[in-house]
């Protein structure tokens, strides 16, 4: 990470060249059709046959074409780096492919034998990322011509509790560039993005996701992507708010300290956006929001559920009005768990006992919508 006098200057040629790129004509390209999708995390290898048809009828169902899983490295290659236990994720490919959908692997996960020393956790970096550039070859070996050509390279690279032991742009792209030449390598046409970076501030070990991607991008990883991964949570507002302080939706851009900045900045102005996460749990620890001005102020940690189906409508016909955003994925199908203690247990579609919320309905009815207006 740069410090405080590298980021000042970084903010200045980010305001020079951002005022550049508009007065030179960089605007938003547009997108030919908005992506679709629900994200699993890694649930779905975990699933029965029943469960997994099940959950992934729902995107049928809703009328999404795309479907975000984990691709995990730490159990693929658990027992060391000769040895591949695929058999959990072809279940997945199978089932999507039999629903004439389109799966989304999130590359991930470092099993024990290739973390760095002292660092315990699948969420620690690789400690050479050569190795794990081997497996995303062999898994585009296995996979592309079973019609799998889109991979994300790791999740929210810029959150300490995802890239362990810190954040680290430089260690990132190194990662990036071997990853992406690997999978070019078995899949002349995949197509990479930029692993979903989340909305945050420079603390407590975190990233902004402007600074991360600035970082990666002066190191040339922004030229190694087809597309930019992007967490823009919002909730309790909308996709479609205007703020004075900026949503994480508003920072793609329309600030000087933007996503679309820094890829204009950098000499990248037409890549696009994909929006690999996005969505609003509906319980939680603290108070709920129904979107009322008396209801989104500190202590809120969840929505109702007709604010979450407000929300998920709300998103879709957003994205699709965005010019640079290419997929929208909603997280998630299905509640994890009934603790309140925790929110991320209630970001599904769906209860944990498998009922409906009115999510379900109202992300169906905006892709149909999206589907008659021919915006897909």
């Amino acid at each position: 990470m740069a410090g405080s006098n590298g980021r000042r200057s970084m903010g200045l040629m980010l305001v020079l060249l951002w005022l550049a790129g508009m007065l030179l004509g960089c605007a938003p390209q547009p997108v030919a059709g908005l992506r679709v999708g629900i994200a699993y995390g890694d649930r779905l290898v975990r699933m029965s046959d029943q469960e997994l048809g099940a959950a992934l009828d729902d995107a049928v169902a809703v009328g999404a074409r795309w479907v975000r899983a984990d691709l995990s490295w730490a159990s693929v290659q658990a027992d060391g780096p000769d040895t591949f236990q695929w058999e959990g994720f072809d279940r997945v490919v199978a089932a999507v492919e039999a629903r004439g959908l389109s799966l989304l692997p999130i590359l991930g996960f470092t099993p024990p034998w290739a973390r760095p020393a002292g660092c315990a956790d699948k969420e620690c970096r690789p400690a050479r990322p050569e190795q794990f550039a081997a497996f995303a070859r062999a898994a585009a070996a296995r996979y592309a011509p079973r019609g799998v050509h889109t991979w994300e390279v790791w999740n929210e690279p810029n959150l300490t509790r995802s890239w362990k032991p810190a954040p680290d742009a430089g260690a990132y792209t190194v990662l990036l560039r071997m990853t992406g030449r690997a999978l070019r390598e078995r899949d002349p046409v995949a197509y990479v993005i930029l692993g979903g970076l989340a909305a945050t501030r420079t603390e407590d070990g975190d990233v902004s996701q402007t600074e991360f991607l600035q970082e990666v991008s002066v190191r040339g990883g922004n030229r190694l992507v087809d597309a930019v991964g992007y967490h823009p949570y919002t909730y309790p507002f909308l996709a479609s708010a205007v703020t004075r302080w900026r949503t994480a939706w508003e920072r793609m851009e329309g600030v000087r300290d933007s996503i679309r900045s820094v890829l204009i900045a950098n000499g990248t102005p037409k890549l696009p956006v994909w929006i690999t996460e996005f969505g609003a749990p509906t319980n939680g620890p603290g108070a709920a929001s129904d979107g009322r001005p008396g209801t989104v102020g500190a202590g809120v940690t969840h929505v109702t559920e007709q604010r979450q189906a407000l929300i998920a409508e709300d998103a879709v016909r957003t994205a699709a009005a965005t010019p640079y955003v290419a997929a929208l994925i909603w997280y998630a199908e299905r509640d994890l768990g009934t603790d309140r203690g925790d929110n991320e247990n209630f970001f599904g579609l769906r209860r944990a006992d498998g009922s409906a919320k009115p999510a379900l309905g109202a992300l169906r009815e905006a892709v149909a919508a999206l589907r008659r207006r021919s915006v897909w």
